[in-house]
């Protein structure tokens, strides 16, 4: 097992220095093309306010990698005249798939015990893992466990990032934050060897000016769904678990066939995988 997890990690932390895009489908699972000939309209409601994946654009329309991944899942059940999209405020979406204003909901809804007893999920599509940060100047790789004993490494207080910090890195010296702003402060001056935490949130802050080029992913990508959630799905009516898988079908087939890779790198440049 040990030798299994550390080729795992090897293989992780080989794959993370080609800017990857994950996979989340089994290849060869064979899953029933669904008939939605039947349905007049698929309505997809989301909200403007959660960029990259949802927001008005400078022109004032609606964009970002949930629209564009809508379309392409419309393109994939055969349907495309059929589907619309409808932004509203975040707190008005339940309301609105239950009083039958959409059909589905894609605005990042966290799959727990209660939502599932609320909404029946698709498959997640994108997840989030927890990465290292560290300055470019370290040639830190797995097992990253060795490398950073006794170091400081900073995370968010009382975060599941912290939580997850303090027991799979338990030699570690963790700093915490309440901020994230005074994390990358410290990361950038060298107060801290590493950061820890949410893997997306540090790759857009790699890729822009405040890190000035001074740090990179190191090991990982780690996933732990008990500190992090299972990731992004789309939600329909509990009653409607048909619509749900084939919501599956669509995502696996544009994950195969290259579409989601496409997605992802376009607006995840720097991946945080």
């Amino acid at each position: 097992m040990a030798l299994a997890a550390a080729a795992f990690l090897y293989g992780s932390a080989q794959a993370a220095e080609q800017p990857p895009a994950p996979m989340f489908w089994d290849m060869k699972e064979r899953l029933p093309k669904p008939d939605l000939s039947a349905r007049t309209r698929l309505r997809f409601l989301t909200t403007t306010d959660f960029p990259p994946f949802n927001y008005l654009d400078r022109d004032g329309r609606l964009s970002g990698f949930h629209i564009d991944l809508l379309r392409a899942i419309c393109v994939e059940l055969g349907i495309p005249d059929k589907c619309q999209i409808q932004a509203m405020p975040w707190e008005q979406l339940d309301d609105a798939l239950e009083r039958g204003r959409g059909e589905a909901i894609i605005a990042g809804i966290a799959i727990t015990e209660e939502t599932r007893a609320k909404y029946a999920f698709s498959r997640p599509y994108l997840q989030f893992p927890a990465r290292f940060m560290m300055p470019k100047t370290r040639a830190v790789t797995e097992p990253i466990h060795e490398k950073i004993h006794g170091e400081r490494i900073g995370v968010i207080a009382g975060s599941g990032h912290e939580r997850m910090l303090r027991e799979y890195f338990p030699d570690a010296k963790v700093v915490t934050y309440s901020r994230q702003e005074w994390l990358y402060a410290d990361l950038r001056a060298g107060k801290i060897a590493g950061a820890f935490g949410d893997g997306m949130r540090f790759a857009f802050w790699l890729a822009g000016s405040e890190a000035s080029g001074c740090c990179r992913f190191v090991g990982g990508p780690y996933m732990a769904p008990e500190y992090l959630g299972v990731g992004l799905a789309l939600a329909t009516k509990i009653d409607d678990p048909q619509l749900a898988a084939a919501f599956d079908y669509a995502l696996q087939q544009i994950a195969v066939k290259g579409r989601f890779a496409e997605l992802y790198l376009r607006y995840f440049p720097v991946s945080f995988f």
